[in-house]
């Protein structure tokens, strides 16, 4: 019983620290840049304002996928940075072939969600490739691949563009009406994204992928302990390959969302920024499905309440940037001070046994 509830208070006791110094740091932060501190809680601690609700809803799904995409990779200890790169070339492709209608109705969306998971997989693919053969480490090489697929894109985009008289857009041609993903629900403030979807199914079968398959066991395996998971048999440079493409794969979806739900379209005013946003979604979530989507919902709630805290607290939007920033810090630093409280407490357990067998033992 001790035991349970002792993993039951560590649990509570990490995401309650990481508020709290979220919020002291935060504090600290305003004061500094001479700014009232009791307006801008007030702003995060009120209701959206009318239409920025359907916009914190669409982002979290849009924020889960990506950050499960990264997830994956931290299981293996595999840092993928590339999650921006490979949501973009595989956004372009299914945007692509989307639009020339080859197929009819809800079958070129899901062919073209086939599509942009295969390509996202392909590009995640070349990082594992050049990690397991040359040794290159996949940090250097995701972000080098981020500014490739940025280049790539642009210039194919620029080569594919279905210009409109009079606009300096430039996007792809328009997928067919009859390819538009429904939503989920149309608020005041604009539709919820049918592809929102994605994201409860892919955490579904991330959880059991994870927790329940011997390749996630072989997965959390090696990203716990590499020789031990050699030494048990696990293959590690298939699964560097296999995690990797898992990943991309998951990347891929990223843009599917907003691709099918809103723009029908791929261009340059494509949303941007995701697969780095991911990246601090999954750190807060601690790689776990649930503690991911906490993220998510975190993350796009501080970016919805952005132009809030310019019109009721006087404060620049920038400053959401700066708190996002410090929670990522405060679970970083939260959790490490947990964890070693929590070992402390370990070990004074094992000692006090060892004590006590020690006792009746010289009794007997």
């Amino acid at each position: 019983m001790n035991s349970t509830l002792r993993r039951v208070g560590v649990a509570l006791a990490a995401p309650l620290l990481a508020i709290a110094i979220a919020v002291v740091l935060t504090s600290i932060v305003l004061l500094a840049l001479g700014n009232s501190v009791g307006p801008v809680w007030q702003v995060f601690l009120s209701s959206p304002m009318p239409g920025v609700t359907e916009a914190i809803i669409n982002d979290t799904a849009v924020l889960y996928l990506s950050g499960v995409a990264v997830a994956i990779g931290f299981r293996m200890n595999l840092f993928n940075i590339g999650v921006d790169g490979q949501y973009r070339v595989a956004a372009f492709a299914a945007a692509l072939f989307a639009a020339q209608g080859w197929l009819p109705g809800f079958l070129n969306v899901i062919f073209a969600l086939l599509l942009a998971m295969l390509v996202g997989a392909v590009w995640a693919g070349i990082i594992a490739v050049l990690k397991v053969t040359r040794g290159v480490s996949e940090v250097i090489s995701s972000i080098m691949l981020n500014s490739i697929a940025t280049g790539v894109v642009a210039w194919l985009l620029n080569k594919v563009a279905d210009r409109t008289p009079g606009s300096n857009a430039t996007v792809t041609k328009s997928i067919p009406d009859s390819s538009h993903v429904p939503a989920l629900a149309n608020l005041s403030g604009g539709p919820i994204y049918g592809l929102g979807i994605l994201a409860v199914i892919v955490g579904l079968v991330y959880w059991f992928v994870i927790n329940r398959t011997r390749f996630g066991f072989d997965l959390r395996a090696t990203g716990t302990s590499e020789s031990a998971a050699v030494a048990s048999g696990v293959n590690v440079k298939r699964m560097t390959i296999s995690a990797m493409l898992m990943s991309g794969a998951v990347a891929g979806l990223v843009g599917m969302p907003q691709l099918f739900g809103q723009d029908y379209n791929y261009g340059s005013n494509s949303q941007s920024g995701l697969g780095f946003a991911g990246i601090a979604v999954a750190l807060i979530g601690r790689n776990n499905p649930i503690g991911i989507a906490f993220g998510a919902l975190l993350w796009a709630y501080l970016n919805g309440q952005s132009d809030a805290l310019q019109i009721n607290a006087g404060v620049n939007a920038s400053l959401v940037n700066i708190i996002q920033g410090v929670m990522v810090l405060a679970v970083v630093i939260a959790y490490e001070l947990v964890r070693r409280w929590d070992k402390s407490i370990e070990q004074r357990h094992v000692a006090a046994e060892l004590a006590a067998g020690n006792t009746a033992g010289a009794s007997a």
